[in-house]
Parts: structure tokens; C-alpha cells; sequence
């Protein structure tokens, strides 16, 4: 029933959370959440929150936004936007490398995440880029990507999301071949 910086401070000491809930053109509401359930909650990217309020319906809701404490690392605010089931939302989704190239080269990611359109109860917790047998100088663009059923990338298939290029001890022996290929001609 009350907000605001003097209101906050003492949710806070208490161990709780101060929260905004909003979205689908309702009011924001103000509310405390639990501390601790917060920080293990919003350890997952994406994290899809049941929240009732004063033993009312259920609502969705996902972390908009999170503010934490430079120093000791708290949570001291979150927005929540609320969700319906089937609802369609964009989202961040983090991009895990799996596998090894064949050859000794370096894996250059161009994006660490990928916005995708996705349905709000089937988030991915992560998005899978296998470089199994990969050779130096092959690329991975978003077309290449195994989204899960249902998953839209909203942007270009032929963004770049990851290469393989060859390794600086391996460019100078690449060289030195060359140098001795073409001496052994003269």
C-alpha cells in the first residue's frame, strides 16, 4: 500500500524486495517481494514469475528489468511487465558453444545472445551452437541456428553469430610453408 524511497528502504531491511508489476494497460502495482526467492529465481535468464498478490488470481510476469547493488551484489528493485499463456514476447537468450573444430583454431562470437519472438510459458533457457568438426574459416549465421518449435528469429537469417579463425601460431606456420614452398621453387 506504500512506495516510494522511504517505503523501499524499509522493505529492503526486512529482506524483501521492492517491485513494480505492470503491463496489458492495467495500473502499476507496487508490491515487496521475497528476497531470497527473488535471488533464486532471477539466477535463470528469463525467469517466468507466478505472482499473487493479497491471495488473488496468479499473473505472469517476467523481469523487465533489474537493478542491483554495485557493491554487495543485492537485488534492490525489479519491473515486472506481466504475461498471458500464449502471449508472444521478445526475449534475450544466451548462446552456449558446444563440441570442438576440427583443427586448432579460435571460435570468435560475434553475439553472446539472440532476441527471439517466443511464447511466454516456452522460453528457452539457452540456444545450442555445435562446432563439432568445424573447419578454420567456416562461419555460423542465424539461419544455422536449431531454434526450438515455435521460436522466431525477428531479425536477418544471415546475421553473424559465430567463425572459426585460424590461430596466430597457425597463421605464422601457414606462412613459413609458404615461404619455404616458394624458396624450394626458386
Amino acid at each position: 500500500t506504500e512506495f516510494g524511497k522511504g517505503a523501499a528502504r524499509r522493505a529492503r531491511r526486512a529482506g524483501l524486495v521492492p517491485a513494480v508489476l505492470y503491463g496489458h494497460g492495467t495500473e502499476p502495482v507496487h508490491v515487496s517481494l521475497p528476497g531470497h526467492d527473488m535471488t533464486l529465481a532471477l539466477r535463470v535468464a528469463n525467469a517466468l514469475l507466478t505472482i499473487s498478490i493479497d491471495g488473488g488470481k496468479d499473473q505472469l510476469a517476467l523481469p523487465k528489468q533489474v537493478q542491483r547493488n554495485p557493491v554487495k551484489d543485492t537485488i534492490e528493485h525489479v519491473d515486472l511487465v506481466i504475461v498471458r499463456r500464449g502471449e508472444k514476447v521478445h526475449v534475450e537468450v544466451p548462446l552456449v558453444v558446444v563440441g570442438e573444430e576440427k583443427v586448432d583454431g579460435l571460435v570468435i562470437m560475434d553475439q553472446q545472445t539472440i532476441t527471439l519472438e517466443v511464447e511466454a510459458t516456452h522460453i528457452p533457457a539457452e540456444i545450442e551452437i555445435s562446432i563439432e568438426g568445424l573447419e578454420v574459416g567456416a562461419v555460423i549465421t542465424a539461419a544455422d541456428l536449431k531454434l526450438p518449435e515455435g521460436a522466431v528469429f525477428p531479425g536477418e537469417p544471415d546475421d553473424l553469430i559465430l567463425s572459426i579463425a585460424a590461430t596466430p601460431a597457425a597463421e605464422a606456420a601457414e606462412s613459413e610453408a609458404e615461404a619455404e614452398g616458394a624458396a624450394e621453387e626458386a
